[in-house]
């Protein structure tokens, strides 16, 4: 499959539906469905009760997201990577802590900065906006779901 992009045709690796499974393997999160918001800059993962600490001299944040249907509860540290404005779903910003973690979809696995929101009401657990799929070879078929697969490169320990 190709598209045209400045001129040029770009080769894509992989076609990806609106709804996806992915991993989140240094957070221990394994088979999350995610969706896929080309509309979104930014991936957002439902995280509650965060907690700002110092570890070693750098910032870190601790954070629960809780079971759903499709995963378990887990608790989760990372160091932070930086706190950004970024607008919510209503387009009013809000001020969010982003983590920085490898992402796995279907066969591609990849670093994505990822703000931690209240997603209570929302429909997933997790969106991945068009930075975290932009420059990795892979399309967005609006019209199909979980076109990748289980990610096949995270294995629970």
């Amino acid at each position: 499959m190709t598209r045209l992009k400045k001129g040029h045709a770009v080769v894509a690796s992989d076609v990806i539906g609106w709804r996806e499974v992915v991993s989140l393997p240094e957070l221990g999160v394994f088979d999350m469905r995610a969706k896929i918001d080309t509309g979104a800059r930014t991936s957002a993962l439902h995280a509650e009760d965060q907690e700002i600490f110092e570890r070693n001299g750098a910032k870190w944040v601790r954070f629960r997201v809780p079971a759903s249907r499709h995963h378990a509860d887990f608790k989760v540290e990372v160091p932070v990577l930086d706190e950004r404005d970024i607008k919510n779903t209503s387009g009013v910003p809000e001020r969010r802590i982003v983590i920085r973690t490898v992402l796995h979809l279907g066969s591609h696995h990849w670093h994505v900065d990822v703000s931690l929101a209240n997603r209570a009401n929302m429909g997933f657990d997790m969106i991945l906006g068009r930075t975290a799929i932009r420059r990795h070879k892979v399309l967005v078929d609006a019209g199909r779901s979980f076109l990748a697969g289980k990610p096949a490169l995270a294995t629970k320990h």
